[in-house]
């Protein structure tokens, strides 16, 4: 059974002068079989958080317990066993295939030379397929559209065969369609292999709409819960200004206000 807890969490930067705070006293608990967004405006903290869940830049203060042990005490090859990340940094090259860069995924479980096994390509094949990609398998990673890149991207991180998949705006520059596309796959993984998908987005409606648990952060704190418990508790009216935005908790959506 997968436990991921954030515990109290500081996150930010440290520098010569200081720290630099971004959000604060952050909790939540996430298990394997839901689909978990992290939601609020622009440049409030949600690429941070998930940086600093990832292990990728340290904590200010506060716990991330992974099974109940802190992600720092493991190894980086025990960590990429149990947790996979897509980022929305580019990727270094996009003259791989679709096949050699999912096949990339393999790598925490490949020798040191990093061949890939009879049963590696197994697991890449049925993920290709899984994600009805396979006839993309040896195109380049230039010549695919931002959707397909998207599933390719998520295609290496289900090939890297861990319980908590990480993602950072996983819809970013894709129409509606497609954004509800990918985070049905999404969510559709979550609960069909039994892990704990996790994603950054600011298309909150569509997160209230499709995720089992949110984490919003606001200027004034963060809040866990539910869907329906965050719109009881009022956390979505605190993201925007009230005379530019209000949240309807009938409709789940907001709507432009206007005297």
């Amino acid at each position: 059974m997968i436990e991921f807890i954030a515990k109290n969490l500081d996150i930010g930067y440290r520098n010569k002068n200081g720290n630099s705070m971004v959000a604060e006293n952050i909790n939540f608990t996430g298990v394997a079989g839901q689909l978990m967004a992290i939601v609020g405006v622009n440049g409030i903290g949600k690429t941070t958080l998930l940086r600093t869940l990832a292990g990728i830049q340290p904590a200010l203060d506060g716990a991330i317990l992974l099974n109940s042990k802190p992600i720092g005490n493991y190894s980086a090859r025990d960590l990429s066993q149990r947790m996979s990340i897509v980022l929305t940094e580019p990727l270094p090259t996009k003259n791989l295939s679709v096949l050699e860069l999912v096949s990339l995924g393999r790598q925490p479980y490949t020798n040191w030379i990093g061949g890939l096994t009879k049963d590696d390509l197994v697991v890449v094949e049925d993920i290709l397929a899984r994600l009805n990609i396979r006839h993309l398998e040896k195109k380049k990673c230039y010549e695919l559209s931002d959707g397909q890149l998207q599933k390719v991207m998520l295609a290496r991180a289900l090939s890297q065969d861990t319980g908590v998949i990480l993602l950072d705006e996983p819809t970013t520059h894709l129409d509606l369609y497609h954004k509800v596309q990918i985070l049905n796959l999404l969510r559709e993984i979550a609960h069909d292999l039994n892990k704990l998908v996790l994603f950054s987005t600011h298309e909150i409606e569509l997160a209230i709409q499709l995720s089992d648990s949110l984490c919003v952060l606001h200027d004034s704190g963060s809040a866990f819960g539910t869907p329906k418990e965050l719109i009881d508790a009022g956390e979505f009216n605190k993201l925007f200004p009230q005379d530019t935005l209000r949240f309807d908790p009938e409709t789940g959506s907001f709507s432009i206000f206007s005297e």
